[in-house]
């Protein structure tokens, strides 16, 4: 199930430099809190052992600053399309005191190019489903951009696969998420994975997580 409260915003563009962020009221997903052991385990074993991670829609910030904290060698980027997301975003990682926490950044993944020009991997977590299938799309050209061959983008949330939902509540939530917005919904995993290999992202493993999902695990193989 999400961990967002809000969908992405629409406004194309991107935030300044580190620190332009004012830091607002820290926002807490109860979602983010669960997930966060389970996913952590995950990363663990595909992220690289240095460089940059790039995370998008990182919305309270709260994963940021937990990841950030547990993985000392990574830079952790985190970034976000809502203002009062960047906000509590900037809130998170002024408490944190993390050293390699750098400050939230605004990137709308539909405008191109991104803020961001090389990323060692790629993390995301529940934006998928509650957006239009443009910010898929635009996720998955982004991370093709942004990733250098062998470049790891770990996509977490609920899908289908094989055309069928994995469990009755996320077949539940899939109806409320298209009854708000009909544009929304749990997508077929086959076709994220076809969307991200025309981008030269490869399938390189599923893991079933907590909660009815999945971290779908992508990785750069070749230069468009």
């Amino acid at each position: 199930m999400s961990g967002r409260s809000k969908p992405p915003g629409s406004p194309a563009g991107f935030g300044g430099a580190a620190g332009a962020v004012a830091p607002a009221a820290k926002l807490s997903a109860p979602a983010a809190l669960r997930n966060r052991g389970p996913i952590l385990a995950v990363l663990r074993r595909v992220l690289p052992p240095e460089g940059l991670v790039l995370e998008v829609a990182s919305g309270s910030g709260e994963h940021a600053a937990y990841f950030a904290a547990a993985l000392p060698e990574l830079a952790w980027q985190p970034s976000e399309v809502e203002p009062e997301l960047l906000g509590s975003i900037a809130a998170h990682a002024a408490d944190s005191g993390a050293p390699n926490l750098r400050w939230p950044i605004h990137l709308d993944v539909t405008a191109q190019p991104w803020p961001v020009g090389h990323a060692d991997a790629l993390f995301c977590a529940n934006l998928i489903h509650i957006a239009p299938w443009a910010v898929c799309a635009g996720l998955l050209r982004g991370a093709g951009a942004v990733l250098a061959a062998g470049g790891v983008c770990v996509l977490y949330g609920p899908y289908r696969v094989g055309g069928h939902h994995t469990a009755d509540s996320n077949a539940a939530f899939d109806r409320a998420l298209r009854a708000e917005d009909a544009r929304w919904g749990v997508r077929d995993l086959e076709a994220v994975v076809a969307l991200a290999e025309s981008h030269g992202l490869d399938l390189a493993q599923t893991v079933e997580m907590p909660a009815n999902n999945l971290c779908v695990v992508l990785r750069r193989q070749r230069q468009e």
